[in-house]
């Protein structure tokens, strides 16, 4: 899922972390003032790793200054929390927006986590994106409005009241509210779609096998 064009996409915020007119620790910075101001209220993030995201903005003005950066190497990005996150890396717990996995710490990044980040063992480095936190859900995935959630529910950010649709409903919400230039999500019957509709953003079911389903 990703923002507008005008509104610090992520293709927009790779182009600024290229030409040097901003750093990723700048953007990171931004971004989790932007979610510890607005965030709570939206329901849209279930866990946020601060100082664990400054780390790999730093790392990845080191890689862009010598000259080793991809071209989203820096650019800020949350994950849905069905996603497990290799916790002694990230120091973030995967839930599945249950209770029953409440406080688990993976051993290992998802596959798409790990594409997108530090990178895959024995592949090689990832893109070098800078994981920002983990994102509400329906539990196990199971819903289409983002009130199953085991925790609280995440809004629509265009009118509260509202749902943000499910099941990735926390991924369309930071979205839509510009707290993040992109997120992952999955969808089985709709769980991407129909949030990135909720919330009028641009959300990309991929086919069927292209991304790695590991984790």
């Amino acid at each position: 899922m990703s923002a507008t064009p005008d509104a610090g996409s992520v293709s927009a915020l790779a182009r600024r972390l290229r030409s040097r007119e901003v750093s990723a620790v700048e953007i990171t910075q931004q971004r989790l003032e932007l979610i510890a101001s607005r965030g709570q209220a939206l329901g849209a993030f279930l866990q946020v790793g601060a100082e664990r995201a400054l780390a790999e903005a730093r790392a990845a003005d080191e890689r862009i200054a010598r000259g080793e950066a991809g071209p989203l190497t820096g650019v800020p990005v949350a994950h849905k929390d069905i996603f497990v996150t290799d916790h002694a890396r990230s120091g973030l717990p995967t839930t599945a927006g249950s209770k029953m996995l409440e406080g688990y710490a993976s051993p290992f990044d998802a596959t798409v986590v790990a594409r997108l980040g530090p990178g895959v063992p024995g592949e090689g480095p990832g893109a070098g994106m800078v994981t920002l936190g983990k994102l509400n859900c329906d539990e196990f995935a199971m819903g289409s409005s983002n009130e199953n959630s085991a925790y609280f529910p995440a809004h629509n950010p265009w009118d509260p009241a509202r749902v943000p649709g499910g099941s990735s409903g926390g991924s369309a919400a930071a979205v839509a509210a510009r707290l993040i230039p992109g997120a992952t999500g999955t969808d089985t019957g709709g769980s991407i779609r129909q949030p990135a509709a909720f919330c009028g953003i641009t959300g990309i079911k991929p086919t069927y096998g292209v991304c790695s389903r590991w984790g």
